[in-house]
């Protein structure tokens, strides 16, 4: 989900209860607050969590690319972490030609036949778009055979080309060995515990440094559903999330229902977020004047069965064109890290 969505999400929740809506209308900030802890996983992840992964494997490909060479290096990586049986992290560079004129390179890895695919592509702007006629001459795709199962459920195809390059993460599991990608995304920073613990100590602290433990109790309470709510949203993606670190160091994986960039969710989640805030603060005022049944049925029902209809229909017409709109959806998610956009 992007971060309006998981903002809108944080107040909607923290103003299911009476005593914040009441807060707010005297001028408090509990349901902001709400929203902030909104996207405060999110901002963990872009703002501190990325620049302390270390990585034991960098690809740089250089001005002058080689297919071959970089696929030499994946496979080394690949067997090194299964025949050791120690996670590699890998990242892949992305190559800068001018201010706005990048090489585009992509990998695919192919669990069908245990093999990866480097291709050099064309030059593309910061935008992504490709100039006409900008391939290398003689460019072709190499595959290179890695001789292990592997297991990858994100991407098959991984395209590098604008800002900072995709990573890696290549996990022993069994007698197979996993494809993580981003895998310093969902992590620590998105675990329900972490939530609990992000509530407990803020509304600790407030009291102690405010004397007003009620006021300090309902921070804590809509600062853990606020950040939680964050989590479960994200965990109906592709991606996962570590839901119970420090207790596990594994992203549970998700149902794959939805990508993070995908419009109608967004939309959907920031309709019904709206749509509760105005029910909410409706109810609770002195004099309500929204009847439930028939508001909730035109501003929730009609919306949610046709909206999602038409999300089930877009995804299966879709499906014939699934290499450019996964490369669309791994494109988001790298975007994601990018300034000024969190989320």
């Amino acid at each position: 989900m992007k971060g309006l969505s998981h903002f809108i999400t944080g107040v909607a929740l923290a103003t299911f209860f009476p005593e914040v809506v009441r807060n707010g209308a005297l001028g408090g900030l509990l349901p902001m607050l709400g929203g902030i802890a909104g996207i405060l996983p999110d901002t963990l992840d872009f703002k501190f969590a990325r620049y302390w992964e270390k990585f034991d494997v960098e690809i740089d490909p250089g001005a002058q690319p080689d297919a071959a060479a970089i696929a030499d290096t994946l496979v080394a990586a690949l067997r090194q972490a299964y025949e050791t049986g120690k996670d590699c992290n890998l990242v892949a560079h992305t190559i800068r030609l001018g201010a706005d004129l990048w090489r585009e390179y992509a990998i695919r890895f192919i669990p069908e036949c245990d093999e990866i695919a480097v291709r050099i592509g064309p030059l593309v702007s910061t935008g992504q778009v490709a100039l006409p006629g900008s391939e290398l001459a003689g460019a072709r795709e190499v595959r290179r055979r890695v001789g292990v199962p592997l297991l990858n459920t994100y991407s098959e195809e991984y395209r590098i080309n604008a800002f900072s390059g995709p990573t890696f993460r290549f996990a022993r599991e069994g007698e197979q060995l996993r494809v993580h990608f981003l895998d310093w995304h969902h992590r620590w920073t998105h675990s329900l515990i972490l939530a609990l613990g992000v509530g407990l100590l803020l509304g600790v602290l407030l009291g102690a440094l405010t004397g007003n433990w009620n006021t300090a109790w309902w921070a804590g309470v809509v600062t853990c559903l606020g950040f939680s709510g964050h989590i479960l949203e994200d965990q109906l993606g592709h991606m996962g999330s570590n839901l119970f670190w420090p207790l596990s160091d594994r992203r549970l994986p998700g149902p794959g229902l939805i990508h993070a960039g995908d419009a109608i969710p967004n939309f959907l989640t920031v309709w019904t977020s709206l749509a509760f805030i105005l029910f909410n603060l409706d109810r609770f005022s002195a004099a309500p004047r929204l009847a439930p049944g028939p508001y909730l049925f035109w501003t929730l029902g009609v919306p949610w069965v046709l909206l999602v209809g038409l999300y089930v229909v877009a995804k299966r017409r879709g499906a014939a064109a699934g290499a450019s709109l996964e490369h669309q959806r791994q494109a988001d998610k790298i975007a994601e890290a990018e300034p000024p956009e969190i989320g």
